[in-house]
């Protein structure tokens, strides 16, 4: 189909277009270096995000749903155990409480924010729960005062599945630094991305972070002389220097997609069908997604493609209907809100390198569909 005007979802080439000169400097320089893993790039990274975080330890791993492994691993959780998460989320935070054999215990959002609803969160703890994995879902934190206090409560450990949330701010922290141990990816399309797939692990805890550092490789300090029983998850060489150039630029780049979330927020307010985000006085989201709720969801995706605007929907199938989850026997109706979520939930163009112009264009598209 021919577009007159076309908007992307996400730009995925123009930041390499900007950064050019210090991307292809970080690439000569780990070329040049003859050092591939493990190196002084990685070293280096995981000094420079922790440090922007405002943590002790940054572990860099091979991806966001390896951190979130890796963190359970070394807190000892297992067969047996629960781990409360989000019954809306993508299904890597489930997939990270699989992956050790315990048993993921979904529990409803709040339906302003699409965020872990701690009010709930309470009466789904047991004798078996061990932790609690919020998720900073679109970029926006999830409330993490009363979950830290839940779980000091209960002796728990909070995860924070900070995949999408690289500068969230909650009341004046940063996503990372909220809860005993977080989980980042750095996948291309996040706001922090690299150009493959990579993660980290960032937390406060001595014995974790030493534990995590012999996890992420076959569970050795020292090679050939392995402790325990590890995985093969090394933040490349090449992507750290790639995110370490990124890494100057997060802030900028936050507050551009912060000023396309204002005028998203400030030209679709009011329509009849269509419910925004709901941004609480104590959050600073860096949009990751831009999600709007409409109750026609499917027929404005499809109008929105004919006008030449690409759209996403995050995510329409909730991990307890997905057939990997079948085995829990949780039908449809068991989590209500996340199903209505996944229903009309539809994410706009969203991105640093997106024109007030084409904000524009999807507006007024909007507009007139509603």
């Amino acid at each position: 189909m021919e577009f007159t005007h076309k908007v992307s979802f996400l730009d995925m080439k123009t930041p390499y277009i900007e950064l050019k000169h210090e991307l292809d400097e970080a690439y000569q320089r780990v070329m040049e270096s003859g050092w591939y893993i493990l190196g002084r790039e990685v070293k280096s990274f995981e000094q420079e995000f922790a440090e922007y975080c405002g943590t002790q330890y940054c572990i860099g791993v091979g991806n966001g749903l390896e951190a979130l492994h890796l963190i359970l691993c070394g807190y000892g959780i297992g067969k047996g155990d629960e781990v409360i998460v989000p019954s809306n989320t993508y299904i890597a935070t489930w997939l990270a409480v699989s992956y050790i054999e315990a048993k993921p215990v979904p529990v409803e959002p709040d339906l302003h924010t699409f965020n872990l609803d701690p009010n709930r969160v309470e009466a789904a703890i047991t004798s078996r729960t061990r932790a609690i994995m919020p998720v900073h879902l679109y970029g926006q934190s999830a409330d993490m005062d009363p979950l830290m206090q839940l779980a000091q409560k209960n002796n728990l450990k909070v995860v924070e599945d900070a995949a999408q949330s690289q500068g969230t701010r909650y009341k004046d922290r940063l996503s990372g630094s909220l809860g005993h141990a977080a989980g980042f990816s750095f996948y291309p399309g996040k706001n922090l991305g690299a150009y493959g797939d990579a993660g980290a692990i960032l937390t406060n805890d001595d014995s974790l972070a030493e534990k995590v550092l012999m996890l992420r490789n076959y569970g050795s300090k020292k090679k050939y002389y392995n402790e325990q029983k590890g995985y093969n998850s090394r933040l490349d060489e090449m992507q750290a220097a790639f995110l370490r150039v990124k890494l100057h630029h997060l802030d900028e780049w936050n507050q551009r997609r912060m000023k396309i979330a204002l005028y998203y927020l400030n030209h679709l307010a009011g329509l009849p069908q269509l419910v925004l985000p709901y941004i609480p006085e104590w959050s600073q989201p860096i949009w990751h997604i831009f999600p709007i709720l409409h109750k026609k969801r499917d027929n404005l995706q499809k109008y929105l493609y004919e006008k030449g605007i690409e759209t996403l929907i995050h995510y329409p199938v909730p991990p307890h209907l997905s057939i990997a989850y079948s085995d829990l026997n949780m039908p449809k109706g068991s989590f209500p809100i996340a199903e209505q979520i996944a229903s009309s939930e539809l994410s706009l163009p969203m991105g640093p390198h997106l024109s007030l112009a084409d904000a524009k264009y999807v507006v007024d598209a909007i507009q007139e569909f509603d």
